[in-house]
């Protein structure tokens, strides 16, 4: 994700960085204003429909369609937003989650025991990693320290990650209980965690298999494509030759306002604007680290 400062004007305005929509739309904004400048030659040397009054007034029909149009766009926005919000509010939930588990078992397990403490720090941040893994489905990382654990031996990478990992971490606890180095009580107040943990999975999965509806998307599509390609038909009895520079431009925001939902609806990706959920892997990996000893 790209981290810079909202309040910087120029740079927003005048750096083209990666997911630019420019830089994608580029191509096509040309073939447009050349599509615009053939219309309006036609028109204005040989055709000249500007007497034709039905004709001439084909804009208003361009002017409630932008009204439908925009509100579409705006829809199409909120709801990619909407997505890419909660992913985040999903991944904040697991960062507070792993931090308040890794304290109560801090505070639970006794100052000696080693062997369970160093299972706790590496699993509990371990599950974040397979998460990352399991939603961008690339890789599969273990961070072991220098106790060797049996258990994370056993993770089948051809498997749900995150589900072997909450799996093994409600054994283990569940063991401390009938060993007596916990009490029932304690396991009590650990299960609230262990439950958060699918439970931000079982969301995180909610968004990343269910994309919005091929039907909405491709009919949003289609209908930039035609009022675009008949917008120089209208308008060039008004504008002239303007409609080279007019045309392209209103593509070229409408356009990009469905290239912006497109690449905010799936958060868990690795385009320039998708969640760092990497980098919050990192973090929960660090605080866990400090808060068990």
């Amino acid at each position: 994700m790209i981290v810079y400062n909202p309040k910087d004007w120029f740079y927003s305005t005048f750096y083209l960085h990666k997911s630019d929509t420019a830089r994608k739309l580029f191509p096509l904004i040309i073939v447009l204003a050349l599509y615009s400048a053939g219309i309006a030659y036609l028109e204005l040397e040989y055709i000249n429909l500007s007497d034709v009054i039905w004709v001439k007034n084909i804009t208003i029909v361009h002017n409630l369609l932008g009204f439908v149009m925009s509100i579409l766009l705006v829809f199409r926005t909120n709801t990619a937003y909407d997505r890419w919000w909660e992913a985040r509010k999903q991944w904040g939930t697991l960062t507070n989650v792993s931090r308040m588990l890794a304290i109560k078992m801090n505070a639970i397990l006794k100052p000696d025991d080693r062997v369970n403490r160093s299972f706790y720090k590496k699993a509990i941040p371990l599950f974040a990693d397979t998460l990352f893994d399991h939603l961008r489905s690339n890789r599969t990382r273990f961070m072991l320290d220098e106790v060797e654990h049996p258990e994370f031996e056993s993770l089948d990478v051809q498997k749900h990650g995150p589900n072997q990992v909450a799996s093994m971490i409600f054994s283990r606890s569940n063991n401390l209980y009938q060993d007596r180095v916990i009490s029932g009580d304690q396991l009590i107040v650990i299960n609230t965690e262990m439950n958060a943990l699918t439970d931000v999975c079982g969301a995180c999965e909610r968004i990343k298999n269910t994309p919005i509806p091929m039907s909405y998307s491709s009919f949003i599509k289609k209908f930039i494509f035609i009022y675009v390609l008949t917008l120089p038909v209208g308008f060039v009895f008004s504008m002239g030759y303007f409609v080279i520079a007019a045309v392209p431009f209103i593509f070229y925001v409408m356009a990009s306002l469905e290239l912006i939902a497109e690449s905010i609806e799936d958060p868990f990706g690795t385009d320039p604007d998708d969640l760092p959920i990497d980098k919050i892997g990192e973090n929960i990996r660090k605080h866990v680290s400090e808060i068990i000893h």
